[in-house]
């Protein structure tokens, strides 16, 4: 089987890496037992982007970059990007991934209109949502962990909705049939999520969130995070 890629787009804190490893590991743990071979390209620091023939799927990690920064690496991602939906390999973007996806298909980002969200929050799938191949398999409310600025304020045309909460109205969607962007993070853990509280508490509490209140709220996030596996499998049904 050709590697699956993993579309590095920067570093989690200092103090987490050292205690929880860094995006790749999140995601390479989350697809467990089921996963290929995993090839880890580090747009930050110019590796370049393999030819879509070569891989058999894409994850583009999470980020503290902005979308909306427009730095040279995140350019040559987005023109990547249709590219490797056209040769109708499997791409799942998570958080900026699911930005930059967005963006690169005709999407508007920006920042939240809101502001942060962050921690662990009740999602809801849409009709169509329940009926997608890796959301269906999620209750029709579930929680996943969160922390975003930024958002999709505009879908590409014809993607499909398929979550959304009160705060965010695109927490997920699909693009044709083989690409998925997720807002919420399906590689994380509670304790990477109570982790990513504490390094941020001192602008949360100026934001006015409450730290009790929020790591109170984490908790296991098994459906979400099954997620990986299950893209994994679509990847491997779509090579097969």
């Amino acid at each position: 089987m050709k590697p699956l890629v993993i579309i590095k787009t920067g570093s989690t804190f200092p103090t987490t890496k050292r205690q929880y490893g860094d995006f790749e590991d999140w995601v390479i743990d989350g697809c467990a037992s089921t996963a290929p071979i995993f090839l880890v390209i580090d747009v930050i620091k110019s590796q370049k982007l393999p030819e879509p023939d070569g891989i058999s799927g894409v994850i583009i990690t999470g980020s503290h970059a902005m979308v909306t920064d427009q730095a040279s690496w995140m350019v040559k991602v987005e023109a990547w990007i249709p590219k490797v939906l056209k040769q109708n390999i499997p791409l799942l973007g998570i958080c900026f991934g699911h930005q930059i996806l967005a963006q690169a298909m005709g999407g508007l980002v920006d920042y939240h209109d809101g502001g942060r969200e962050i921690g662990t929050v009740q999602i809801t799938l849409t009709q169509e949502g329940k009926q997608d191949p890796l959301t269906g398999t999620l209750p029709s409310i579930f929680v996943g962990h969160t922390t975003h600025a930024q958002t999709v304020k505009k879908l590409p045309t014809g993607a499909q909705l398929l979550a959304l909460n009160s705060f965010e109205s695109h927490h997920a969607y699909r693009i044709g049939n083989n690409a998925w962007g997720f807002q919420f993070h399906p590689e994380f853990t509670a304790d990477i999520m109570k982790k990513y509280v504490i390094e941020q508490a001192s602008s949360l509490i100026s934001e006015g969130y409450n730290i009790d209140t929020l790591q109170s709220s984490i908790c296991n996030t098994n459906n979400a995070n099954g997620l990986l596996k299950r893209f994994v499998g679509f990847v491997r049904e779509n090579v097969s």
